[in-house]
């Protein structure tokens, strides 16, 4: 019952920090209050709502449970008050980022293996559920998404997802096999964002005429 209730602390608090990102981003492209409450709710909530779509389970998170869809709007609009001392806390939001990354994919494979899906799709159920939140902001700012810009991002998802699902199979203790996974994959992301690393970029400038 105990990690039961710091999974869902953890899992707000990634909403949260989500949807205050997501207001940043729409404060740079200067969208009036509508557009920066729907922002963060997309980007907390919709790799959950994606997933859900896609694998038919009904009904979506944020349906079942309105109270999310209020904790991350009032997060968004709330960042308007203090975007000008966010500046301080871009270390802080990069690790909340990070967590939200892992958590949402453990959330994401959790939700499969519930359904009796096949590896493949827990693992792709796991990075839906981390990373499409972050594409949907991206398309809506008119950006690349960050999954697609070479970083350790989607990458991380994988590790975490594949991590856990092998743990399953060890007879080790569940909630170890979550906070391992979670700490593992926390950690690639982090070093990462330390060190730069990126995947290798395909670069292509020859014309076909």
């Amino acid at each position: 019952m105990e990690s039961a209730l710091l999974f869902q602390i953890l899992y707000f608090v990634a909403i949260i920090a989500e949807a205050m990102t997501a207001a940043l981003a729409a404060g740079r492209r200067e969208m009036d209050w509508v557009g920066v409450c729907l922002l963060g709710c997309v980007t907390a909530l919709g790799g959950g709502s994606v997933r859900d779509v896609l694998l038919g389970r009904h009904p979506l998170s944020w349906v079942e449970h309105p109270s999310y869809l209020l904790i991350t709007g009032a997060a968004a609009l709330a960042t308007i008050a203090i975007a000008r001392y966010m500046h301080h806390l871009r270390r802080l939001f990069l690790f909340l980022d990070a967590v939200g990354l892992v958590v949402f994919t453990v959330i994401g494979c959790n939700v499969a293996i519930g359904l009796q899906m096949p590896v493949v799709i827990v693992i792709a159920s796991g990075m839906i559920t981390g990373c499409v939140g972050g594409v949907l902001r991206d398309i809506l700012c008119t950006d690349i998404p960050l999954l697609f810009r070479a970083e350790l991002y989607a990458t991380v998802s994988v590790v975490t997802g594949g991590i856990y699902i092998a743990g399953l199979h060890t007879g080790i203790p569940h909630d170890i096999i979550i906070v391992f996974a979670m700490l593992v994959g926390l950690s690639l992301r982090l070093l990462a964002l330390r060190f730069g690393w990126r995947m290798p970029k395909f670069v292509y400038t020859q014309s076909l005429h």
